[in-house]
């Protein structure tokens, strides 16, 4: 059984301490294949020397993170679009519109995000979406930019029924992770109702832990507790949601 972690920040300086030990017990749970997004331009060393450590584990994307959309985006624009034209990235992500921790920068960030679509589209790579208290905005900029070279992940998918159907009509598939292990994370609620075709599994490591380590720190490991719960709600094995779900991110990621 192989587990994919579509979205894991294993560079974080919360793994400094025993990052090479996460990934081993990860690895060791069956967790083989972990998705690295970029934030902006100071993590990229860090992406790139976790990369080289374990170049059969680690796939990378880039791009910038609408929380560090600030006066300098123009400048992290160029970073991400020079890298692209220099090597091989597997997303660009995570981008998108977050308006919970600041809105000084709403308008840039809109900006961002579509050019980094258009990037994508470019570049025909997968978009994987960061979004928070921003659905009707993201959809805004979706409605224009979808079609044909639009496809990837709604990262971290903390939706109602029908936004979830609304981000699936976009070719976007849903990130599930630790939120659909939390009682008021309502997403278990409907998620039956949404074929294993769309979904893919996820961390969001250090953030996010699903119950029981809610609270603590998350790791790539904990990607089993995801798995445990999904088979519970709908009513299927283990390995054959790992199977569907890691599919998936093959056929997303071309890998």
């Amino acid at each position: 059984m192989i587990l994919t972690d579509t979205h894991t920040h294993l560079y974080s300086e919360a793994f400094d301490e025993d990052r090479d030990e996460v990934i081993k017990k990860a690895i060791e749970l069956g967790v083989e294949r972990f998705f690295i997004p970029a934030i902006d331009s100071t993590y990229t060393k860090a992406m790139f020397e976790l990369e080289k450590a374990y170049p059969e584990n680690i796939f990378l994307m880039i791009g910038l993170h609408p929380t560090h959309v600030k006066e300098n985006y123009k400048d992290e624009l160029q970073h991400v679009e020079k890298l692209l034209n220099d090597r091989r990235f597997y997303a660009l992500g995570e981008i998108g519109i977050d308006l919970y921790w600041d809105k000084t920068f709403f308008k840039e960030q809109q900006e961002a995000f579509r050019f980094q679509i258009r990037l994508a589209k470019k570049h025909k790579l997968p978009i994987v979406i960061h979004c928070r208290e921003s659905f009707d905005e993201i959809f805004e900029i979706l409605e224009i930019e979808k079609g044909e070279g639009l496809f990837g992940i709604f990262h971290c998918f903390t939706g109602s029924l029908e936004q979830a159907r609304k981000a699936i009509s976009y070719n976007l598939k849903l990130g599930i992770g630790g939120v659909a292990t939390f009682k008021n994370g309502k997403i278990d609620t409907f998620l039956n109702e949404i074929e294993l075709e769309h979904i893919v599994l996820e961390t969001d490591s250090p953030y996010l832990s699903p119950v029981p380590y809610r609270g603590k720190r998350n790791e790539s490991a904990y990607l089993v507790k995801v798995l445990e719960k999904l088979s519970e709600i709908y009513g299927l094995e283990e390995k054959e949601i790992a199977d569907i779900t890691t599919k998936n991110s093959k056929d997303l990621f071309g890998i």
